[in-house]
């Protein structure tokens, strides 16, 4: 008989701590721990191995404050019943960005934790309970569904913790925002850079076109119009505006002046709406132009001659004389000082025809103190030469001093100024003395033009539709052949290569010392419709199955 008793006390043990482990109150979805306030007296606190019965379903339970199982309590207690399990997202396609209410857009990846923060926000009965932990349950890129898993704790009646794990589902929808909207307007600009050059030759325009091209300075515009000697470009954004107006300064020489006009007032809130204009204004000059220095800047840049020829223009002016090949360069802030325009543009030159020429070596210069810094890059030679229209008629060659003998050799055309003949009306020009002007200022070697465009098999891309008036082209061929002509200038230009021209093998052989570009220096131009076209065909060929 003492057995018997014996062996269901041992199992009525075996199934209270049963009991115990099924009504535990932490687990994965539920947990209850102990109320935080207790019984103050020991007499009225229950007996570790007490045992209290469900006031639902009479379950042997440990004692709580509830009284009631783990079961129980899930049917009849929800903490999450006052926070939404649905919600919606606003995206933004254009900019890829989220509102965040009121009117804030924010950039936020996918499963990054400023999505997070924001799906979080969004849910207003979270405040009620206390956060635990929350994550991306996974889910298609492009299902436009976003899944949160929550876990939360919260308190129910007689201090009782409860802990529930629920998931939210957050549907994003397209939205455009006010940014976007001002774009798609585009007639919308808060700021406005307008970049002008008043010069009769557009190459220094022409190459800081294709460095804003180079480096995608103008990504952030809103448009870009062609205007009368320029282009203007708007903006949505003023600090956009203003990165615009350094990157021109820092590449060529320009002035700015900035204006501001109220478009708006708000006397309520103090809130002003304004629209900015800029004003780049490019330094009149451009390469291969021919210039008069002043008496004052010739001696600060090394005693150069009075005519000078532009060697080139980048951040500074960079001078060459053609009777010493001495070099100097202006900075932008030099020559708006004392700002001089060109004597004669390249639209004045005159060919010429080398009748014979003699190379000054290094030891025969003339040296004196205070003289600048010479260019190892050109040989400066005594040369002779007779105008192209009358040779074999006129045999009196004029003679002057060139920087140009490492490229010229007796029969070549050189193009040059005539300053005898030319109509200059400069103040400075005038006070020269005769002695100080050359008859003739040399500029460059002639090519073939014939030959130079049949071996052009590349080009280059522009912001805005090309000119088409004469003078417009012309200029242009011009930078085209300077970039031909100069390496250093084309490294700082992106160079396509035409597929829809040949360069044949004879017009290569007839023009071998005309300047060319490598195919190596030519970058691929890509044709989105060209691979779409290809890889239709493709998939084409893929489908088809051999006949058997």
């Amino acid at each position: 008989m003492f057995l018997i008793l014996r062996k269901k006390q041992r199992h009525f043990e075996v199934h209270e701590r049963k009991r115990e482990r099924e009504n535990t109150f932490m687990d994965h979805e539920y947990s209850g721990v102990s109320p935080l306030g207790s019984a103050v007296d020991g007499s009225s606190q229950s007996a570790p191995d007490a045992v209290i019965l469900c006031c639902e379903c009479a379950v042997p339970i440990q004692p709580n404050p509830a009284n009631m199982c783990v079961t129980c309590l899930r049917n009849h207690v929800d903490i999450t019943e006052n926070i939404p399990k649905q919600a919606v997202l606003h995206f933004c396609r254009n900019c890829e960005r989220y509102l965040q209410p009121p009117t804030e857009w924010i950039q936020a990846s996918l499963e990054s934790r400023e999505l997070l923060a924001l799906c979080l926000k969004k849910l207003k009965g979270l405040k009620e309970v206390k956060l635990v932990d929350a994550g991306f349950i996974w889910t298609e890129q492009h299902s436009k569904r976003i899944k949160v898993k929550l876990t939360v704790h919260g308190e129910i009646v007689g201090g009782t913790v409860l802990q529930q794990v629920f998931v939210v589902e957050f549907t994003v929808q397209n939205q455009m925002c006010t940014d976007c909207h001002r774009t798609e307007a585009k007639d919308f600009w808060r700021c406005l850079v307008q970049v002008r050059q008043r010069a009769e030759n557009k190459k220094t325009f022409y190459y800081l076109e294709q460095l804003i091209l180079k480096h995608k300075a103008h990504e952030h515009t809103l448009g870009i119009k062609p205007e009368h000697g320029g282009l203007d470009f708007y903006y949505a954004n003023e600090n956009h505006a203003r990165r615009m107006v350094d990157f021109l300064l820092t590449m060529v020489p320009g002035k700015v002046t900035t204006s501001k006009r109220l478009i708006s007032h708000d006397i309520h809130s103090n809130n002003y709406n304004y629209k900015y204009s800029w004003s780049v204004e490019l330094a009149p000059v451009s390469k291969d132009s021919a210039v008069c220095l002043s008496k004052k800047l010739r001696h600060q840049l090394g005693n150069l001659s009075p005519i000078c020829l532009v060697n080139r223009v980048s951040s500074s002016i960079h001078l060459i004389d053609p009777l010493t090949a001495q070099i100097a360069e202006l900075t932008s802030q030099v020559y708006f000082r004392a700002p001089f325009e060109a004597v004669c543009n390249p639209k004045q030159l005159v060919e010429y025809v080398v009748m014979d020429i003699e190379v000054i070596m290094e030891k025969d210069r003339k040296t004196y103190p205070g003289q600048g810094q010479l260019s190892f890059k050109h040989a400066l030679c005594d040369i002779w030469v007779v105008r192209s229209s009358e040779l074999g008629i006129n045999d009196n060659p004029i003679h002057t001093r060139s920087h140009l003998g490492h490229l010229l050799k007796v029969g070549d055309s050189v193009m040059g100024y005539n300053t005898g003949e030319a109509n200059i009306n400069d103040p400075e020009f005038e006070k020269l003395a005769s002695d100080l002007v050359p008859d003739v200022v040399l500029v460059r070697k002639h090519y073939d033009r014939q030959a130079r465009l049949n071996q052009r098999v590349w080009k280059i891309k522009h912001l805005a539709a090309e000119a088409t008036d004469e003078r417009s082209k012309h200029d242009y061929h011009e930078f085209l052949d300077d970039l031909e002509e100069n390496v250093d200038m084309r490294g700082q230009v992106n160079i396509y290569r035409d597929t829809n021209k040949t360069l044949p093998i004879e017009v290569q052989r007839a023009t071998g010392d005309v300047p060319q570009i490598t195919l190596e220096e030519m970058l691929e131009d890509m044709t989105l419709e060209c691979a779409d076209d290809e890889m239709g065909e493709a998939d084409n060929a893929e489908d088809a199955e051999p006949e058997l």
